[in-house]
């Protein structure tokens, strides 16, 4: 329809206009509140590809010191660095859009703003210059990053995750690329997607500097020290029994030339390059040796270690106590305890514990099992023939898992080998309890990069398996995208529910 060119009736039509508009996209709070989420998603994965590239630049600095690589780090690092700076130009350039939209939209101070606006994406994106500006920018960034080498052109020149191409829309009026993305659009859908392209700028950084750097070598894992050991001939005693202590340097090399002191008194080094300090022990109690070993590392500086070496004498009475899995008591676990009175027999043996809210339940046979509930420390007092021993033991959380998806707890993975999983699970690594698990409760699911140019896939998950739309989600991703997991939490034996760190994934 032809508008009026008497001011008050073009006011009327385009108000008209707006609020027929605002019927059809029906803004509910259910949509402001999913933009919002989403929103947040994106602000949380560009804050872990900018960790990636912050790691892949320190290791670019080493490789620039290290006279073995410096020649061609220094190549690559400039070329490295120059895709950055493309990048953080065009970022803060979208953020400083955000900025207008947002002062637009009524936000002054930092305070609340009109989420649901929808003239002021418009009137800034669409009528205004900054859409068709912010179209030529991403145009120019991806052609500069293309051009930065042969190599990188070849590589990304057709999966940089900077697509630019128009939205499918039956809209006559989003045929122009800033319409199809800002007309008529809530002002946090817009921000939303504002921080969509800030996402695809980090990824095609991301892609670009991985590149430069894997055209220097992988990343060298620099091993600074040795691993110093030091233990006993046994950790419990009689009075007059011998200890030995036997200390070193693993891998054992002349050129380590390890210099060993136990409680400040030198060892000499035995024919097998290990140093053997014997003492005869004292009374019943619990008693800690410190052992120092000073080596040359293979740079020629010195490096120095404490070990402490920790041993038990016993009473003559010969009571003892021996944990069945470790010499710590965990919360939330069936801590299996071996506890004897030596010749006087099981039935003038008693055993309590104190301290860690814990309580000791008897099995039969000298078995028992401790329950603990609060850290800290607890004794386990042991009565044979009126006589009590005590054996102090500390009361720990079973350590935080780690969570994976499949092998891999985040970092570059093969598309083929990602679509491949099922789920999220949750792996204690080097616990020695056997059996013990975490279940996974739920985690957010989180993809965008190369096949989300329409916008990124979130979904929220119960369980351990990934639901339908997260497996629609990771069925669209290729080479280029970016998988994100986040808010990943577990529950463990104690019952109780840990949040484990996020995991990110860059699909090749």
């Amino acid at each position: 329809m032809a508008l009026p060119k008497e001011p008050r009736q073009k006011m009327i039509n385009v108000m008209y206009l707006v609020l027929t508009a605002l019927l059809a996209l029906n803004v509910s709070s259910e949509i402001l509140n999913a933009f919002r989420t989403v929103n947040a998603s994106l602000a949380n994965a560009n804050q872990i590809i900018e960790l990636k590239n912050k790691g892949l630049f320190t290791s670019f600095e080493k490789k620039v010191d290290d006279p073995k690589t410096a020649e061609k780090a220094k190549i690559w690092q400039a070329k490295a660095l120059q895709a950055k700076g493309l990048a953080d130009n065009l970022y803060d350039y979208i953020e400083s859009l955000k900025t207008e939209v947002l002062v637009a939209a009524g936000q002054k101070g930092g305070e609340h703003y009109k989420e649901d606006d929808l003239n002021a994406p418009t009137r800034i994106m669409v009528e205004g210059p900054k859409g068709k500006e912010l179209y030529k920018k991403l145009q120019d960034f991806k052609a500069k990053l293309l051009t930065i080498d042969k190599g990188i052109q070849a590589k990304f020149e057709k999966t940089l995750p900077i697509d630019l191409e128009l939205p499918k829309s039956n809209n006559e009026a989003s045929k122009d690329w800033e319409a199809a993305y800002f007309r008529m659009t809530p002002a946090i859908a817009a921000i939303t997607m504002l921080s969509k392209f800030q996402n695809d700028v980090r990824n095609s950084e991301a892609e670009v500097v991985d590149y430069c750097h894997q055209q220097v070598g992988a990343v060298e894992i620099v091993y600074d020290e040795f691993q110093a050991f030091a233990g006993t001939n046994s950790q419990y005693l009689m009075p007059g029994q011998e200890l030995v202590i036997t200390s070193g340097v693993g891998a054992f090399s002349k050129s380590a030339r390890p210099s060993i002191t136990v409680d400040g008194a030198g060892v000499a080094l035995n024919a097998e390059g290990v140093a053997e300090y014997k003492t005869t022990v004292g009374g019943p109690g619990s008693y800690t040796k410190t052992v120092n070993i000073t080596y040359v590392k293979p740079d020629g500086s010195k490096a120095s270690i404490l070990k402490k070496v920790d041993y038990t004498v016993g009473s003559p009475t010969g009571a003892s106590v021996s944990a069945d899995a470790v010499k710590v008591l965990y919360i939330g676990l069936d801590n299996p305890l071996t506890i004897t009175g030596g010749s006087a027999g099981a039935e003038k043996t008693q055993a309590s514990i104190e301290g860690g809210g814990g309580s000791l339940k008897a099995l039969g046979g000298g078995k028992y099992v401790a329950n603990v509930s609060t850290p800290g420390n607890a004794t386990i007092n042991v009565t044979v023939e009126g006589k009590t021993t005590p054996f102090p033991f500390r009361v720990k959380r079973v350590p935080d898992p780690v969570a994976m998806i499949g092998a891999s707890a985040g970092g570059r993975i093969a598309t083929n080998a990602m679509k491949a999983q099922q789920g999220v699970r949750a792996e204690l690594k080097d616990f020695v309890f056997e059996g013990v698990k975490y279940e996974i409760v739920s985690y957010v699911f989180y993809a965008t990069g190369n096949g989300f140019q329409e916008g990124p896939g979130v979904s929220q998950n119960s369980g351990a398996y990934f639901n339908a739309e997260s497996k629609r989600f990771l069925e669209k991703c290729k080479p280029g995208s970016t998988v994100v997991i986040d808010e990943v939490k577990a529950r463990g034996p104690d019952g109780g529910t840990r949040v484990l760190p996020t995991m990110a994934f860059n699909l090749f």
